[in-house]
Parts: C-alpha cells; structure tokens; sequence
C-alpha cells in the first residue's frame, strides 16, 4: 500500500470503526458507517460500468452523501469533479465537457438544467440523483441515490489502488471558466491534507497514519460548501486525524443557527472563508455568547481582514483567530499573520519568492510566490497554462500561482497580491473577462471593464464600468439580471459606471487601473 486517499481513510476506519466521523444535518455516521456507504458508492459505479480514471460530478449542496460520493470515487479508483452549485447552463456544459465527465451525482433541484444540457455531452451516461426535498423531477433515467447504495455491496473487494490516482479540483481559469487542478494523490495528501505538516515531511508508511489518530476526538466545522478546496481539505484533515466533521446542511447563511449548530455539536475547530462568513457570524455575537468548547477558528481561502480579526477577539478571547494562506495550485502553505502589508508567513524549504529567471529573490525584492516538493501535475486540457504555472528548473518543479511577493528581512514571506485581476469575492475567484463578455453581449453595451471594489462584508464586490451605445440606456438592474444568463449570480456586477469612452491601453488592452479608481472613487461617494 502506498499514499492513497482512500486506502487512507480505510486505516483510520479500522483504528477507530465505532467513532463519529461525520455529522451532517440528521445524518450521523460511525467510521465504520461511512466507510461502508462509500464502499457500496464505489460498487455502484462499478456494476454502473464507471471504469477506473473516470471522471465523475458531484452537483450537490453541503450533505452527508457529497462526501460519501467523493470517498466512493476514490475507492472505485473515479476521480470526484467538484461543481459550483451556482453555475448556470452555459457554465455547467463547460464544465462537464471540459471534465470529460462520464457519471454525476445531482441534487433534484438541479435535474431541469441538467437535463437541458445533457444532449451536449454525449460522454455523461450515468446519473444518480440525490433526494432533497424539492419534489422536482426529470426525465434524465438517473439512478436514486438510495436505492443505489441499497443494491451494492458494501465489502472491500476493491483492485489495488495507487498514489498516482489522481485528485482534481477545478478552480477558475484565466477566461474565467473553471480549470482543473491535477494532483498525484499522494502529493495533495502531504500538501494540503495533513500528510507532512503541510511540506514533504511527516509519516514516512501509509500505516503510519493510525498513529496520529487523535486519543480524544475533536470537532470540526467545515463550513464552506465541498465544492471548495477549503472545505474538503479540512474534512480529510480531520478524517486522517481519527476526528469528526461537521457540515451545516442549510442552503442559505444564517449566522444564528451556525452558532446554534457549533454549540450543540460541541464544535471545537471553525474552517470558513473569509469576511464574507466571518462578519455575520461576528455581528451575531452581538447578542450571544460564543460556545466555550470553541478554541480555534480558521480561515482559508480569503484572508480576514484586521477589523474583523479585532472584532473576534474581542468578543472570543478564548478562540485562537489564524489566517491559512494557500491555493489550489500549491496546497495550504500554513499559517499567516496579517500585518499593515498584507498577509505574512514564515518561509521554508518548500515556499519561497523567485525572480524571472526562477532564482531566489534578494530580500526586499518584488518576485513571484513559489512552491516546490508536493505540487501538481498540471492544468487539465490546458498545456500553455500548465507551463507557465509548473515550471522545472534545473531539476526542481516550482509551482508558481501567480501571487506577487516579498522575502522580508526576518525570514517572513509578504503576499502582495495576485498579479492578474482575479476579483476575490467571499473566496469565490472572478476573472473579469467571463464578466465583461456577458455585458458586452448585452446589446445597449459597447464596451465594459470589470474590476473589484474593496466591500467590507465580502473582501471585493465587482463593479462595472461601461461604455454604452448611442441612444441605449440599460440600468444596473437590467444588466444585471442579463449577466445572470451567462454567469453565477456573484458574478454579477454589483455597481455600475457609465462613461463615455473607455480607457485602453496602446495594445488595446483594458486599464484596470484607471477603471478601479473610477469605481472605488463613485463607491466613496
């Protein structure tokens, strides 16, 4: 056996079979439970004809049976494809032909624009849907998810796994649509999944990870949905570690009642995302007190701002606040201070800041963040791509993202940004390009650049600024609502700035930065 994800997860299965590893709305499952509906998931798609290497969507809120579908993909030797649950139909028929998909598991809710597009994707043959109370039905011929399971065995009588299957989780690309992020297993386990303290150390056998079973368990809140690397990170943390995963099951964002969730399951450890969770959940405490078996609360994939920082350790004095600078591109990097600069994090022999000729910045030189050891394979279907963020030299594989950084003079690394225009808004990556196309297909619409704003909830809102056509006078509302056809809804633009002629450069490309302080100058105002 080597350093597979789910020959992993079986070994802490068997160390700890009648412990709860997972509590998700009114599910509740053992080790030893979860372990046998992944298994019978796993057989599923095999009797389906599911061969191993497939690809395989999970459309799916936040719910027991999205990480039962994930463990039962990996047993199968699938390779789990997460979906936006946001994305409309032109973004999911990107997405499941771009993924090759060859099986989905989707809630009902989702079954009409599936079935919308399913024509368009001849190599998606097998569905499974998931039961979520909205009554909605289809005519696709999928599989109930429960009478799937019902009909498999749950026996491990799988073939021999490797740690060259493949885990995959797609991000957004430079267009805008989502790309795919191809890890070694092996390699995402000791990158971001808790396998070498987050570098190319730690357990040297597969079996050695029944040692780290944590002796009294904890409890952790994953609280951003699965389709995020965030989220499903924290669960495998806290799966490898003998633990218990928490997943709030509601659709919407009540800060109130994760509160209320947090203190009835004894919640210890807070995984979310940002300001754009924090700050409700800060403001709530406003009239509540926090869970006193609560100690830590972290963040990653958008850093906290110092405001909120304040605010929470005014009102948790007994909670740890800690800030996880990473990227699908390179795994979690650890943890960060967030200082006047930026975010800051100590540098190692995995992390540092290179130069254009992939050489280690002086310090106090501008470089590009870089990553060696554990990285990924590459960008699906994307060669050009791949080259430019995974580059070897001299022997070594850098995985280089993109972010702008700085070597400071005590060792620490300060983050100053992604160099391209990528919008962060709650966590959730916006390239400008997919916004501007939908504008500009707007007919009243001449020309748009898109740019994000600072907003004090949600870390940046995207702003438009357009140059409309003679006579044409669209609202922000109409423009809105015609984004919302090409693009998910926190794409759309949240503000509008009309001009009268568009500011490019020679080469004809947009000036960001012009269009930035116009929109940040009229949300001042």
């Amino acid at each position: 056996m080597e350093f597979n994800l789910a020959d992993l997860f079986e070994l802490v299965a068997d160390k700890v079979p009648d412990r709860l590893a997972l509590i998700a709305g009114d599910h509740r499952l053992t080790y030893a439970e979860l372990d046998a509906r992944a298994s019978r998931c796993a057989h599923h798609l095999i009797d389906a004809g599911i061969e191993p290497g497939s690809w395989v969507g999970i459309h799916s809120y936040n719910r027991a049976e999205w990480l039962e579908a994930m463990l039962g993909c990996f047993k199968a030797r699938c390779v789990p494809i997460n979906v936006n649950y946001r994305y409309v139909a032109e973004e999911l028929r990107y997405l499941f032909d771009n993924a090759d998909l060859a099986a989905l598991f989707y809630e009902a809710e989702f079954g009409p624009v599936v079935e919308h597009i399913r024509d368009d994707l001849p190599k998606l043959r097998h569905f499974v849907r998931l039961d979520d109370g909205t009554g909605i039905t289809d005519s696709i011929g999928a599989v109930d998810y429960e009478e799937a399971l019902a009909s498999a065995s749950p026996v491990r009588d799988f073939a021999p796994r490797s740690p060259d299957d493949l885990y995959v989780l797609y991000t957004g690309g430079t267009t805008g649509m989502p790309k795919g992020v191809m890890w070694r297993q092996e390699s995402i386990f000791f990158a971001a999944m808790g396998g070498g303290n987050y570098g190319g150390g730690g357990i040297e056998r597969p079996e050695q990870i029944t040692d780290n079973v944590s002796v009294a368990p904890l409890v952790t809140l994953a609280l951003a949905p699965l389709m995020h690397g965030n989220a499903q990170w924290t669960a495998f943390v806290t799966l490898f570690g003998g633990n218990t995963v928490v997943m709030s099951a509601a659709r919407r964002f009540d800060a109130d009642a994760v509160w209320d969730l947090i203190e009835h399951e004894g919640v210890n450890t807070i995984s979310l995302v940002g300001d754009a969770m924090a700050r409700p959940l800060v403001d709530a405490l406003a009239h509540r007190e926090a869970p006193t078996a609560l100690f830590a609360l972290v963040s990653g994939g958008a850093i906290l701002s110092p405001t909120i920082k304040a605010e929470m350790n005014a009102r948790m004095a007994h909670v740890a606040i800690l800030d996880s600078f990473g990227a699908s591109e390179t795994g979690a990097n650890g943890a960060v201070d967030v200082t006047a600069k930026g975010p800051r994090f100590r540098m190692n022999e995995w992390t540092t800041v290179i130069d254009d000729h992939f050489q280690v910045c002086a310090v106090g030189s501008v470089g590009m963040l870089a990553r060696r050891g554990h990285v990924p394979l590459g960008y699906w279907k994307d060669d050009a791509k791949s080259a430019a963020t995974f580059v070897e030299v001299g022997g070594v594989r850098w995985a280089i993202p993109g972010d702008q950084a700085v070597i400071e003079g005590d060792g620490t690394i300060s983050v100053l940004g992604r160099g391209s225009q990528c919008i962060n808004s709650g966590g959730e990556k916006i390239f400008p390009e997919e916004v501007e196309a939908a504008l500009k297909s707007h007919p009243g619409v001449f020309d748009a650049t898109v740019v994000g704003v600072p907003d004090e909830r949600w870390g940046e809102h995207v702003s438009a600024v357009v140059q409309l056509r003679p006579g044409a006078s669209p609202s922000l509302d109409e423009l809105a609502a015609h984004c919302r056809e090409h693009v998910a809804g926190y794409k759309v633009p949240r503000a509008l700035v009309v001009v009268d002629e568009m500011v490019r450069s020679p080469s004809g490309k947009p000036d960001y930065r012009w269009a930035k302080a116009l929109a940040a100058d009229q949300a001042a105002h």
